[in-house]
């Protein structure tokens, strides 16, 4: 194929680049105010740590889920908007919100009434179990209180950076980044004449940024010409037909996003059973330092899902076959930048962490540089399965990476953990490889061309 095939010009690509580096900063900053709560906390030692990330574990679940149902109603909303169908739109925010709405209940009930088996769960074999658990149910019980302003950030976030208002996003993640940062100062340690509360503080300071964040994009939508702009009546004005039609796309996506989560989760209380608080704490701030990089995803998925999503509900099917490639094209090179990005994040490992044990450091750091290796693999995957969204095409995310983790990675996890003496770094990036395989399947999927759809005929 000519290069100019595979390659699109140089006003695509900072067109594509405008769309997706917005929601790339909007990710850095929260990531950003994530490292930072894990630098405080780790000055609280690794058993404290540990409480905290094993329970974030459980909340990472939750978001995960959450924006599965937002990927999945924002597969019809960015077609709609191509169609300037209004009733379109406000009934793909209307599946957002119900279930949702769902989702936070089994959240609620897992953080309220069911803290200590859950957490029990992400431990089993970790010689520090009880004392982790402890710290964990403080920080969980708290968090409940963060669960419905998520859920309207979530909704609210992904409608507008759907219909390319991606900079909105970017400006409110700031200011609550500013809010988190000023409490967490303040709560954990007792700072500014607040009270010391340690892992409950830092809880507590995400509970007021997260609201205040919900508070401030309810005002922004508001106040705007949005056409995602509905009231709470229309909300629960349910097309039934287009909802049906809605759920039974979006269900495999939600299924796909749900095993992954539910992979990671398994995967991590394996690696957690392989030591003690310095495993949790190390594997856990090695993830954090990682989504600095792991930012590119959101940025990629964005702008991917804006671009082919809008061709696609215009009819526009032989242009958007033609900038699936430029795409693509374009990712692999994109990657390469963000692999030496993340390989120069190792260096932050000794600086933040200098609180955390030796041991955890190590892994830590160990983690980060191999996580940045697979960065090619990883961005050329994501834009794939945005690909293969754009178009509803949501077997193939279910088949070759829900299906895949469950047959393939977890038991191979597993096998690695009883059946070797590695420790978690080696049996992670072990199992990683597996994605590789994902990405050349992926590749001849999608010449299939079963995305290139108009949903909204």
């Amino acid at each position: 194929m000519a290069i100019k095939k595979l390659f699109g010009d140089k006003k695509f690509y900072i067109s594509t680049l405008m769309l997706a580096l917005p929601v790339i900063a909007q990710n850095l900053v929260e990531n950003l105010v994530n490292l930072i709560d894990n630098f405080m906390v780790s000055g609280l030692g690794d058993l404290k740590m540990s409480g905290t990330s094993v329970a974030g574990q459980i909340i990472f679940v939750f978001m995960i889920l959450v924006n599965a149902v937002c990927i999945s109603g924002g597969i019809f909303l960015t077609q709609y908007h191509g169609a300037n169908d209004a009733k379109g739109i406000k009934q793909a925010i209307s599946f957002k919100t119900i279930v949702s709405l769902v989702l936070l209940l089994v959240y609620l009930i897992a953080c309220l009434l069911f803290p200590r088996q859950v957490l029990s769960l992400m431990l089993i074999g970790n010689n520090q179990k009880e004392a982790i658990i402890a710290e964990g149910i403080k920080y969980m019980r708290v968090m409940s209180l963060a669960g419905l302003p998520m859920v309207v950030c979530y909704i609210c976030a992904s409608s507008l950076k759907e219909i390319g208002y991606v900079k909105q996003p970017l400006y409110v993640s700031f200011i609550a980044a500013l809010i988190n940062m000023f409490f967490n100062y303040g709560l954990i340690y007792g700072n500014l004449g607040m009270p010391r509360l340690e892992v409950v503080g830092a809880a507590i300071a995400t509970v007021i940024a997260r609201i205040s964040e919900a508070l401030i994009f309810l005002y922004i939508i508001k106040k705007s010409d949005a056409p995602i702009k509905t009231t709470f009546k229309e909300l629960f004005n349910i097309d039934h037909e287009l909802f049906v039609n809605i759920f039974k796309r979006g269900a495999r996506i939600m299924a796909s996003e749900a095993i992954w989560v539910l992979t990671e989760t398994v995967t991590t209380a394996v690696y957690n059973g392989k030591g003690g608080a310095d495993v949790v704490s190390g594997m856990s701030s090695s993830f954090t330092i990682a989504n600095l990089y792991f930012t590119a995803f959101a940025g990629v998925n964005v702008a991917t899902g804006v671009i082919l999503g809008k061709l696609l509900g215009e009819g526009k099917l032989e242009e958007a076959r033609q900038k699936r490639v430029w795409l693509s094209s374009g990712s692999l090179i994109f990657s390469l930048f963000v692999t030496l990005l993340g390989i120069s994040t190792t260096f932050l490992v000794p600086i933040i962490y200098s609180n955390l044990s030796l041991s955890a450091q190590l892994i830590c750091e160990r983690m980060v540089f191999y996580m940045a290796l697979f960065m090619p693999v990883w961005i050329v995957f994501n834009v794939q399965l945005a690909i293969a969204r754009a178009g509803g095409d949501a077997n193939m995310a279910f088949i070759l990476d829900g299906l895949v983790n469950i047959i393939i990675t977890v038991p191979l996890v597993f096998f690695l953990a009883n059946g070797t003496s590695l420790g978690p770094v080696g049996i992670y990036i072990i199992s990683r490889f597996v994605d590789v395989g994902k990405v050349v399947a992926c590749y001849f999927w999608l010449k299939r061309e079963t995305w290139l759809i108009n949903l909204t005929v």
